[in-house]
């Protein structure tokens, strides 16, 4: 029996590169018809024409499905909306700027093949990426691996695939603020990586601006780690064994001198620095109470306002 595969790929503002989107993704298809496809483009918001020339092009052709989201709900929000609506037996997630190449999909099945459950590409080169950007980058996987007990490797990109039985369990998972690599990695399933080098755009400017991309890597490691929190208790044991010493050295020296030594100038260096520490950790706190926040009021992380699908 024929295997089927679906390519979900968000759409925001990329009226310069879909239409070549999707003619590469559609040359995948025709290139290896051994198994049946459908695209699926999420349209996250846009503002341009993308939602004009999505439409054209679903009425086109019978394999291309598109979903129209009320507003705009980020990466991660629009691949989520695209797996609800999935039912084939893998999922392709990628961008639709032509930066994951269309070309590398035969690659990820012949993983899937060998009974992989994800097949996820490893990014070795970034070409056209500010040096920012790639900085960024580096230090997010550096301190996400590290406090995540490798949940999110290094350089692993959202562009992947994942078999029935992996995203219909991603799909139940349900958190309002989901980091796909990271829940996807917590799943279980086995994995295997695929290095590939990421294209520049094909057209049209960057999305990932730097405080999006830093407010992405805060939010991957809340999500998926409690080390934050620990290093507040291990801080304040740290300050209380110090502040205890000091307590231990000023009594000797008052009993030594007969007066402490005097230290204006320290003291306030000291209390500065606590005053600081403390309101960094008051805002780490405040960080996961703000998730939680957003949690307990468990609104959808996407809002459907179109779709246009040809099983309809």
């Amino acid at each position: 029996m024929q295997k089927s595969i679906a390519v979900i790929a968000p759409v925001f503002n990329e009226e310069e590169c879909i239409l070549e989107f999707i003619k590469q993704i559609t040359e995948v298809f025709d290139n290896n018809q051994e198994y049946s496809w459908r695209l699926i483009l999420v349209e996250n918001g846009s503002t341009d024409a993308s939602w004009n020339l999505m439409r054209g092009a679903s009425q086109s052709r019978n394999d291309i499905d598109v979903i129209r989201l009320s507003r705009n709900f980020g990466m991660d929000g629009g691949l989520a909306a695209g797996l609800k609506f999935a039912r084939e037996d893998a999922v392709i997630l990628m961008a639709s700027d032509l930066q994951d190449p269309p070309q590398v999909i035969p690659l990820f099945l012949e993983k899937w093949q060998e009974g992989f459950d994800n097949v996820f590409a490893i990014v070795s080169k970034r070409n056209g990426v500010p040096l920012l950007r790639r900085i960024n980058s580096q230090i997010f996987y550096l301190i996400a691996n590290k406090m995540t007990g490798n949940l999110i490797p290094k350089n692993v990109s959202d562009f992947r695939l994942l078999s029935k039985r992996c995203y219909q369990q991603l799909i139940h998972l349900e958190e309002v603020n989901p980091v796909l690599r990271g829940l996807i990695a917590w799943l279980g399933f086995e994995s295997s990586g695929i290095r590939v080098e990421r294209a520049p755009r094909f057209g049209g400017k960057s999305k990932a601006y730097s405080w999006k991309v830093i407010g992405l890597g805060i939010r991957a490691i809340l999500a998926h780690s409690l080390i934050p929190l620990r290093f507040i208790s291990l801080m304040g044991a740290v300050l209380s064994v110090g502040a205890f010493l000091t307590l231990i050295v000023a009594t000797f020296l008052f009993l030594t001198y007969g007066v402490p030594f005097p230290g204006f100038g320290t003291l306030l260096t000291v209390i500065v620095f606590l005053f600081g520490l403390l309101f960094s950790m008051l805002g780490m706190i405040a960080e996961y109470v703000g998730m939680i926040y957003q949690e307990v009021k468990k609104r959808p992380n996407f809002i459907v306002k179109d779709t246009y699908l040809h099983s309809d």
